[in-house]
């Protein structure tokens, strides 16, 4: 098929498929469940600003680092062929270092959250370079690689604050996690809005996107095409570090304090499924990001949902293992190949059926 002399490609919907079933199948389901779920309206906040509301608004927001982390995650997914576990650790030591900036100075500006937001920044992506070099330099396994940081990291966090909890008061850090005054949409929703972009233009104008595809498809004969395999995989790990921040950043805002013990606990599972569930292939190589970026919503939704079913917070965790166990298996490969060969034997059985019906 063919217009304005381009040919349609629908690879990237097909990409899509599953994030987008899961995202239809959960809206049907809320709707009938209570037709207003998704309704938005407007309330004042606690500084009296009219602000945005409503479930759909609660989930976008809520599921902001997720988003972010996926972003990155992709990258590494697709480089490496495997999958970063120590983001969540990773992301409370970036936000022990933000709070350690601001905590220095007399009073906190905007340039003082910048400086601090610079520095945590700098911290994540010398920890991804420490992952990176394990994975593309010494040739270790993704996830044993980044076992260590999961390990330590919080205890990293830690040592930072001295092993206290500094609680952060400030309208700039609380507008970050909140919302900024004049603005009924959620900070959060808007970083996530900024980084897709800055993404988006990153692949747009460099061949990162195409060099990140070619070495998770095939290392060696990316290496004869005189691509630098090891520099990729590394810039993969060190762009997830600067995802790390961002995500840490925006939970310590958010609460307003550092918790290096419950900060983006337990992230690092829902940002692996948010890949998975956006059609990803989890073994590297073609990734798409929009699809990563609807995972993290997927998840989220999910959650709002199990939520508003008053289904305890204990129970949750078990009732999103059945639906993403669900979600991942129909996404396979072997599902995939198998839906693809009915979908042709259907196309062929048509034809000779209308090959007949003209031949009568």
């Amino acid at each position: 098929m063919k217009k304005n002399g381009r040919k349609l490609s629908f690879a990237g919907l097909g990409q899509l498929t599953i994030p987008l079933i899961a995202i239809a199948l959960l809206v049907v389901f809320n709707l009938i469940r209570d037709p207003g779920f998704f309704s938005i309206g407007i309330s004042h906040n606690n500084n009296g600003n009219a602000v945005l509301s409503g479930n759909i608004i609660s989930i976008i927001n809520g599921a902001s680092e997720l988003a972010v982390l996926a972003m990155g995650m992709t990258l590494v997914t697709a480089a490496c062929g495997g999958q970063d576990i120590s983001v969540g650790a990773a992301a409370a030591i970036a936000g022990s270092v933000f709070v350690k900036v601001l905590k220095a100075g007399a009073s906190i500006t905007a340039g003082t959250v910048i400086l601090a937001f610079l520095c945590s920044c700098l911290v994540a992506m010398i920890f991804g370079m420490f992952n990176g070099t394990l994975v593309a330099v010494f040739r270790i396994q993704p996830m044993i690689a980044t076992l260590i940081l999961y390990t330590c990291g919080r205890s990293v966090a830690y040592w930072i604050n001295g092993g206290a909890t500094p609680t952060v008061s400030s309208p700039i850090v609380t507008g970050i996690g909140s919302f900024i005054p004049g603005i009924p949409i959620p900070t959060p929703v808007i970083i996530v809005a900024v980084t897709a972009i800055l993404f988006k233009l990153l692949f747009r104008f460099t061949a990162l996107g195409l060099f990140t595809q070619s070495v998770g498809i095939n290392g060696s004969a990316a290496r004869l095409n005189g691509i630098n395999e090891k520099f990729i995989k590394l810039l993969s790990f060190v762009i997830l570090g600067v995802c790390v921040s961002i995500a840490g950043c925006i939970g310590v805002s958010r609460l307003g304090l550092i918790n290096h013990e419950t900060l983006l606990i337990d992230i690092e599972m829902d940002t692996i499924l948010a890949v998975a569930i956006g059609g990803n292939n989890l073994g590297g190589g073609k990734f798409k990001l929009s699809g990563s970026i609807i995972g993290a919503y997927v998840i989220q939704m999910l959650t709002i949902t199990l939520y508003a079913m008053k289904v305890s917070s204990t129970d949750v965790k078990a009732y999103k293992a059945v639906v993403i166990i669900l979600l991942v298996v129909i996404g396979s490969p072997v599902i995939k190949e198998r839906f693809a060969g009915w979908a042709a034997r259907l196309r062929g059985r048509s034809k000779k059926v209308s090959v007949k019906g003209a031949e009568e």
